[in-house]
């Protein structure tokens, strides 16, 4: 991310910085008051902030600013400049998150040092983030029978587009394995990939997995919906989430802001969302454990994920990767399937789908 946010209240300062950096090849905004720089900030997150400490005829100060910048964008570096500057305010400053303070008047080539320098602890901050979400699962998508391509082909319909898609089919059947191919192969394919697991997480505990914390003794934790912001956010068996925290996401949905539980600010997200549910939510509905508008929602673009009962050509192409990825991640024989072995396996029930057959290789 090339593109600078530059922050001072006199224009000749902005404008010059600004004419600088675009002969750096970067891309760069100017705001001269607190209200445009917030303006700026809501419309798209700067790869970098130039942010002066005074700013004339503002709500807010420098110091301000950054400590919304590091409460709702912690990955954006700040640069602090000012004219006024002390050490008790670069303390403070650098408290606060901010990168590094450069006092006024600066050196040009002491400044683009420093802007090149944070940008690259930037770059890693969200390159050792994505490698931690990461958890070795690949979104490869196996078979070739008429019910997969179906499938794969509803799938590459929605992977460009930022619709809400919901996948329904038996436990088992690849659900998240079809949403890791929409995130794949979208453009937001470098961006996390955040699972929540609706059956997995406690009703108490489900809201402040979602949305954050603020706390005096533990500061400010981020939630699952703000691990996501820029990418996917998958509601893994929906129907599992409490009826309360059901009408909180509708208004995440409504509004793509939320606060923190113990907290009073907005904190902005930009999410695509893909749900799934093995259950029926219409009847879920009607037995009113399910939000009728949480669910049309949520119900955009409706894909179903066939059963292994209506996939069985794919049975031995689906054996032979799993038995290839046992030997390449457990180094476990590889082995060969005879013909009755073939047969057999697709005369079976498989009443856990693919997950089932996985566990029987």
């Amino acid at each position: 991310m090339s593109d600078i946010l530059v922050v001072d209240d006199e224009r000749d300062i902005r404008e010059l910085i600004c004419d600088i950096l675009r002969d750096e090849g970067y891309t760069t905004r100017m705001a001269g008051n607190s209200d445009d720089c917030m303006a700026e900030l809501n419309r798209a997150a700067p790869g970098l902030m130039i942010l002066d400490i005074w700013l004339k005829d503002s709500n807010m100060d420098g110091i301000d600013i950054l400590s919304h910048v590091k409460r709702d964008n912690p990955e954006v570096p700040v640069v602090i400049i000012s004219g006024h500057g002390n050490i008790e305010i670069a303390v403070a400053a650098i408290k606060q998150g901010a990168y590094d303070f450069i006092e006024k008047p600066f050196n040009i080539d002491q400044l683009l040092v420093v802007i090149r320098r944070a940008m690259e602890a930037s770059k890693l901050r969200r390159e050792n983030a994505s490698l931690r979400r990461q958890d070795g699962r690949t979104a490869e998508m196996v078979g070739n029978g008429a019910a997969f391509r179906a499938l794969k082909s509803q799938l590459d319909k929605v992977t460009k587009s930022n619709g809400r898609v919901m996948l329904t089919g038996g436990p088992g059947a690849g659900k998240e394995m079809a949403a890791r191919y929409v995130h794949a192969n979208s453009n937001r394919a470098d961006a996390p990939f955040v699972i929540v697991s609706s059956a997995a997480i406690q009703p108490e505990e489900m809201e402040v997995k979602l949305f954050g914390r603020e706390s005096a003794e533990r500061g400010t934790e981020q939630g699952l919906l703000e691990q996501a912001h820029g990418g996917v956010i998958y509601f893994d068996e929906v129907a599992d989430m409490p009826l309360g925290t059901q009408s909180k996401i509708l208004r995440v949905l409504v509004d793509q802001s939320f606060s923190r539980v113990g907290g009073t600010a907005k904190v902005r997200v930009d999410l695509r969302v893909i749900s799934s549910t093995s259950r029926d939510l219409v009847a879920e509905i009607a037995e009113g454990r399910f939000r009728e508008e949480l669910y049309h929602r949520l119900n955009v673009v409706p894909i179903e994920v066939p059963s292994l009962e209506d996939r069985r050509d794919d049975i031995p192409e689906l054996a032979r990767h799993f038995i290839a990825e046992f030997n390449r991640e457990q180094g476990l024989s590889v082995r060969e399937l005879g013909e009755d072995a073939v047969t057999l396996l697709q005369t079976m029930r498989w009443p856990g789908n693919v997950r089932q057959l996985r566990n029987m290789i």
